[in-house]
């Protein structure tokens, strides 16, 4: 009795309600604080904008800001990489749901809003999780509040909050799990569809790791089911299937077109490993669950796996509590090896990843680990009165003689030699409440109390030291308001790209909304990253951008403007606004969009030369030109490279050992100094306008390769050649009438049959129409859409559909259509069963409505916890002893009743004696016919005095 009492004492300290408002509102609150602490805006000039947050996510939410404010086009932007297929951005980055509040932000406010909104999503991540044990938990309700702390402020947060599109998975999928159970256990799949569609939609790439999981998943919940036959397995399996394909066909709207468009990119290629190879050891990730561990994003696969060092206690309490059944046991305990094993085999690493090695940000799978381990902690919690005190100890013990053995063996710089000792402190702590309520030594909301302290004090520090880095605000948005002002001043009937040489990132377009040629994302198409390459601009696996651009691929790729910050002395660019301090040049010698070559540009210039400076020249040379680039003596001196300038100009260089990665430049007496990186991009470096007769000097400044052999050559721009080759190629341009995101209208004249060439990005998504009449676009320099044209006048007009967006809005359609349409059928089905209970006389204050769906399992409890609960309990042993009593004398109640009641007769006894819930009904009808006899001859007697 006193055991109940504890319990019911337990239930009542919270209730539902402030359960699931503490679980959203302690992982903000404890967010916030942070912020507060770290002065992030508004609370100081500082943000969280960290790594591709910083780089790609910010650019990204202001170009579809800007887009949705302006009536720009989803489907197509040129603000990103000369032109890109939006539609695949926004899939890849801005999908989710949330991100359409933007609209209400100010352009201003676009980091605030990120920020903020990775707040939100953390305090649902704890909302979502407390819900999932809600419906599994049925003895301390309040207590789980704890877990969903903790799985908002894991690791995994810890190191990825800044991945605001991950994170709309990490809230879903808590509830991808409970309608996958629902599933299995009821055969309802509704819940399971659509919240793993709105997974699938809001970012596809993890949503791969949760389906991974589903699989799996799926396979145990049917090892885990008390009754089971090949029969309701087949059954099963295939709602299983169909419902998950509907989950997919929800999402085709944007996952179609996000499958064509990483088939141009260059992760579009699969190299499954050949060898078996293991990074670490379990005992050296299982280390990782203490607090205060630096967290990992690096190109190590370390795992960040922390979710309270508790559960070294109360995972062990749950394989020591003899009345979890052995075969759940088992179930989770591999699951979790199975995780282990997924973070370190280099194998399994690759399939979780979606057949790729990660680029950097390991272990993308974790939080379905943190999910698990909670969950078991939790159902250990949940029945806690069933360890004994010895339980207790013992796990104890083996966490403590864990830790100290880890101090001594585990030998990582991630791992400060406080870590040990603060976890061994918490994990004190948690033993020594526990210990008080196993042995009722205080009430409990006291100890509920003192624990909640304990669990937010632990997150908020663990939280507060690996993660929420920050940068200076104010540095990353000085320039912006004068950068707009200079663009709006601009025409928007004529086409033209902007360079903003001074940038802070590569998607500057995007985030300040001007044409540019420079991108950073995953996206990002690989022909356009090798053709940059070729050409000497700097490239890399899911990026290109301007850096090393020359006058000549200006001129080829219609940068008219450049934007710099202070005055340059290139006297062959010409000034026309100023504001601020951020200066607008116009490039004179700028060709449009697209204009008429031959065959000399087409088929004869070679891009294939390895030498950038060579592939240059080459162009002048088909068109029979002295070279662009003029080559400068230079002075090799083993680690060092001299040269003296022999004339004014625009001066450029080329590293030639590809082992070099930085190199540091001087010129004069000290006036110009620079430093270049990442030069294993085999870019051109930019010297700038130059003095003649001066001297310049290269040095080898990369540490790890210090003893290599600097050479490197210098070139000077031959003005006078680059400007007869622009009159050449512009001689029959194309004249843009009609500019927006999707359609391009215009005229241009060929004199003979030659080839229209355009700098638009090579899309199968683009049609084009010569004088009204579709036409095959051909591709040059394995890039970019060209046309061939017969001679004379011609209307070109260029129109944009993503490719795979119809037919993924048709079977998003479709799949709507038919979950509706199964919805009604359940639904018509059950009503239709009502309206024969209805005619049997059923009333439905008299009993409780049938579930046909239900599998007489209940949502909060499986069978073992209804027998321990029954086994456990005095009081509800007397109860159900009562129970049986009265019910046999309903059964004899009922016996006579139905010999005499007509509406039975015609009951097939066959049928109904094998279903105990039409048994149950006929028990009820006989119950209460019973008492309206009684009512009567009671009435009869004088002895019902008060009537309803």
């Amino acid at each position: 009795m006193e055991d109940l009492n504890l319990n019911q004492r337990e239930e009542t300290i919270l209730d539902k309600r402030a359960v699931f408002i503490l679980s959203f509102f302690i992982p903000v609150f404890i967010m916030v604080l942070i912020f507060v602490q770290r002065g992030i805006f508004p609370f100081g000039d500082e943000s969280f904008l960290r790594t591709d947050m910083y780089h790609q996510y910010a650019p990204f939410f202001s170009e579809f800001k800007y887009k949705l404010s302006h009536g720009g086009s989803l489907l197509y932007s040129w603000d990103l990489g000369m032109g890109i297929n939006f539609s695949a951005l926004y899939a890849y980055y801005l999908a989710s749901p949330l991100n359409w509040l933007i609209v209400l932000c100010p352009q201003a406010y676009v980091i605030e809003f990120m920020t903020y909104m990775i707040v939100v999503k953390i305090g649902l991540c704890g909302l979502s999780f407390t819900y999932y044990l809600s419906k599994h938990s049925t003895k301390k309700k309040s207590g789980i509040v704890f877990f969903g702390i903790f799985y908002a402020l894991s690791g995994y947060i810890a190191a990825y909050s800044w991945n605001i599109m991950w994170l709309d998975c990490i809230v879903l999928f808590p509830l991808v799990c409970l309608g996958l159970e629902s599933l299995v256990k009821k055969n309802k799949g509704f819940l399971y569809a659509v919240s793993l569609g709105i997974c699938i939609l809001s970012n596809y790439y993890i949503s791969i790791m949760i389906c991974l999981f589903m699989v799996i998943y799926f396979i145990f919940l049917q090892i885990l089911k008390p009754e089971n036959n090949l029969k309701k397995f087949i059954i099963t399996s295939v709602q299983f299937a169909v419902f998950s394909l509907l989950a997919g066909g929800l999402s085709a709207l944007v996952l179609l077109p996000e499958i064509y468009a990483l088939k141009l990119t260059a992760s579009g290629d699969f190299n499954f490993p050949t060898t078996f190879e293991s990074y670490f050891s379990i005992f050296d990730m299982i280390a990782r669950h203490m607090g205060n561990v630096q967290i990992e994003i690096g190109l190590d696969h370390w795992p960040n796996i922390y979710c309270g060092v508790g559960i070294f206690l109360f995972v062990i309490l749950y394989l020591l509590n003899k009345k979890i059944g052995k075969k759940e046991k088992a179930v989770y305990t591999t699951l979790l090896v199975f995780f282990l094993a997924g973070f370190s085999i280099n194998v399994l690493n690759y399939i979780w990843h979606g057949l790729h090695y990660p680029n950097s940000l390991p272990a993308r799978q974790s939080f379905i680990y943190i999910f698990l381990v909670l969950f078991m902690c939790a159902k250990a919690y949940d029945r806690l009165e069933e360890n004994t005190a010895r339980d207790l100890f013992t796990s104890f013990g083996i966490s403590m003689g864990y830790i100290l053995l880890a101090q001594k063996i585990v030998n990582n710089e991630d791992f400060h030699f406080a870590v040990f000792y603060v976890a061994m402190i918490f994990i004190s702590v948690y033993a020594i409440l526990t210990y008080m309520y196993i042995k009722k030594r205080f009430s409990t909301t006291s100890l509920f109390l003192c624990a909640l302290a304990l669990v937010v004090i632990e997150s908020s520090i663990n939280m507060s030291v690996t993660s929420v880095t920050t940068i200076n605000r104010s540095n990353y948005i000085n320039d912006n308001k004068d950068v707009r002002a200079l663009v709006a001043k601009l025409s928007k009937d004529e086409f033209y790209r902007i360079d903003k040489v001074d940038r802070k990132t590569k998607d500057d377009g995007a985030w300040m909304n001007f044409r540019s040629v420079s991108i950073f994302s995953s996206t990002a198409n690989a022909s356009l990253s090798d053709l940059f390459e070729k050409l000497g601009n700097e490239a890399s696996t899911n990026a290109y951008s301007i850096t090393g651009e020359t006058p000549l691929l200006d001129m080829l790729f219609s940068v008219k403007y450049a934007i710099y910050t202070g005055e340059t002395r290139n006297a062959n660019i010409s000034l026309l606004d100023v504001s601020g301090n951020s200066y607008l040049y116009e490039n004179p010698y700028t060709l449009p969009l697209g204009f008429m070559v031959d065959e000399r540009f087409s088929d004869e210039w070679n891009i294939n030369l390895g030498d950038p400076i060579e592939v240059q020249n080459d162009l002048a040379a088909v068109y029979d030109l002295p070279d662009i680039f003029e080559q400068v003596e230079t002075f090799n001196e083993s680690n060092s490279v001299n040269f003296t300038t022999d004339e004014d100009g625009e001066y450029y260089a080329y590293v030639t050992n590809p082992s070099i990665d930085e190199v540091d430049f001087s010129f004069g007496d000290g006036e110009s100094k620079k430093t270049f990186k990442n030069l294993k991009r085999h870019y051109l470096m930019e010297l700038g306008t130059l003095d003649a007769e001066k001297n310049g000097h290269f040095v080898n400044s990369d540490d790890k390769n210090k003893d290599e052999n600097l050479d490197v050559r210098v070139y000077r721009v031959n003005y006078d050649s680059l400007k007869k080759l622009y009159y050449i190629l512009n001689t029959n341009p194309l004249t843009l009438s009609k500019i927006s995101d999707t359609n391009l209208v215009g005229n241009v004249h060929s004199v003979e049959s030659t080839t229209l060439f355009t700098s638009i990005p090579y899309d199968e998504g683009w049609n084009v129409y010569v004088d009204g009449k579709k036409v095959e676009k051909i591709k040059l320099l394995d890039a970019f859409i060209g046309l061939k044209l017969e001679k004379g006048q011609h209307q070109i007009e260029f129109k944009y559909q993503t490719v795979g967006f119809i037919e993924g809005a048709i079977i998003s359609g479709a799949s709507i259509a038919i979950l509706i349409l199964m919805y009604l059928f359940i639904l018509f089905k059950n009503n239709g069963f009502k309206f024969r209970k209805e005619e049997l006389g059923l009333r439905e204050d008299e009993i409780e409505e049938i579930d046909l769906d239900d599998d007489d399992e209940s949502d909060e409890d499986d069978e073992d916890d209804d027998e321990e609960a029954d086994n456990d309990d005095l009081d509800n042993e007397n109860t159900d002893k009562d129970l049986h009593e009265e019910s046999d004398t309903v059964a004899k109640s009922g016996d006579e009743v139905l010999s005499e009641t007509e509406e039975f007769k015609n009951i097939n006894t066959k049928d109904t004696s094998r279903d105990p819930k039409i048994v149950d009904v006929m028990m009820h009808i006989a119950s209460a016919n019973t008492n309206e006899e009684s009512n009567k001859e009671a009435d009869t007697n004088g002895d019902g005095d008060d009537k309803e």
